[in-house]
């Protein structure tokens, strides 16, 4: 019967037939179209990064094309369900990540992952980077906003609480971006500047403190590293080194599609995950860079235009804080292989090979249009 009647509303209003198509499904059409025109083109840079392994590119669509289930399915869902299931979520991931501390299943000196007979391994801190904000921004938007010193502490402790058990894996990049992505929460909902302020003097005196009290020796190495990475052109450098490399010699637009020297003549390590962009660079220049920046930045605006347009402050602050958690993303992984932040294995979203990375960002993805096309139904 649904199904009849959206043929009979588009048959009565052709000019209305795509609008309704896409309110059906939940899909907000301009940002999935920029979504496909960013996974087409980074399986296409992906397989010159894998040495024209057509396997890698395979698995690679195979996992996108999940991703894209996923990120479907969330965006069937009403906002008021996230709403509701934050704090059970948030919990359920708590217990998670205690696990992983526990009797987690570790691999190259990382303990991150859960084995549970009769399912694949899986990664819990991968899902606290939508259940961290989904909760923060339930808490916050059950008050007066801007929130007061209590509830900004509240929401900090919300955040801080699962950031320090995944630096206990130790993960330092996902504990970055689970961070980043409840402190947005926190920012959006209109903290004083003042408060910010003393916060970034109060983390600029505790610095010192911190790397020699807090920071495990292979991430100061790392810091070390991005300071000097001449230092050890030959072993703690190397990536760096080979990496600036490939980005200068791509000049203004690049040595050509499979035509890259560093990572086909093996010098540019992980030169498909976390250092896929520098193949880009190396390939196609300038311009390749500034079309990829170019999509990341029309993504980017769609993003907080649908959290500007959120019709309540759940909608908006959760928003919000998943679209700036793309932008740091982007942010940290082309700092990283540019020189400019320490090395931290955050890969370039939706281009990097990998699948959990893939699926979580799809599936922010499907909440986004999910507060987008609700909200446009409601409005109707």
């Amino acid at each position: 019967m649904a199904f009849k009647a959206l043929l009979d509303s588009t048959a009565s209003n052709p000019l209305g037939r795509h609008r309704s198509i896409w309110a059906a499904l939940h899909l907000d059409p301009i940002l999935l179209f920029l979504l496909l025109i960013l996974v087409s083109g980074g399986l296409f840079v992906l397989y010159s990064g894998a040495d024209r392994n057509l396997e890698v590119v395979k698995a690679q669509g195979l996992r996108l094309g999940v991703a894209f289930g996923v990120m479907l399915i969330f965006a069937q869902l009403d906002p008021s369900v996230f709403r509701r299931w934050a704090p059970w979520l948030y919990g359920a991931g708590i217990i998670a990540l205690g696990a992983v501390i526990l009797v987690g299943v570790g691999a190259k000196g990382a303990q991150r992952w859960l084995a549970i007979p009769g399912l694949p391994r899986f990664q819990p801190s991968e899902l606290m980077k939508l259940v961290v904000p989904m909760m923060a921004a339930w808490y916050l938007s059950q008050h007066f906003l801007p929130p007061r010193f209590r509830q900004i502490a509240v929401g900090l402790a919300i955040v801080l609480v699962p950031m320090v058990m995944i630096m206990q894996q130790p993960d330092l990049g996902t504990s970055l971006l689970v961070g980043m992505a409840g402190i947005f929460v926190i920012f959006f909902a209109g903290i004083s500047w003042k408060l910010i302020m003393a916060c970034v003097a109060m983390v600029s005196v505790s610095a010192p403190l911190m790397w020699f009290f807090v920071m495990r020796e292979y991430q100061k190495q790392r810091v070390l590293t991005m300071l000097d990475p001449q230092s050890d052109p030959l072993g703690a450098g190397w990536n760096i080194i080979q990496s600036k490399t490939a980005i200068g010699s791509g000049g203004l637009d690049g040595k050509g599609w499979l035509q890259g020297t560093q990572s086909h003549l093996e010098f540019l390590p992980e030169s498909h995950t976390d250092f896929i962009v520098a193949v880009l660079a190396e390939e196609f220049g300038f311009v390749g860079m500034l079309t990829l920046m170019t999509v990341y930045f029309l993504i980017i605006l769609r993003c907080l235009y649908i959290a500007a347009t959120a019709q309540d402050s759940f909608g908006r602050l959760l928003a919000g804080a998943l679209t700036m958690t793309f932008f740091i993303y982007i942010f940290v992984n082309i700092g990283m292989v540019s020189g400019l932040l320490p090395v931290v294995g955050v890969p370039l979203p939706l281009i990097s090979y990998g699948g959990t990375s893939g699926v979580t960002l799809m599936a922010a993805f499907g909440v986004l249009m999910s507060i987008h096309t609700h909200r446009r139904m409601i409005g109707a």
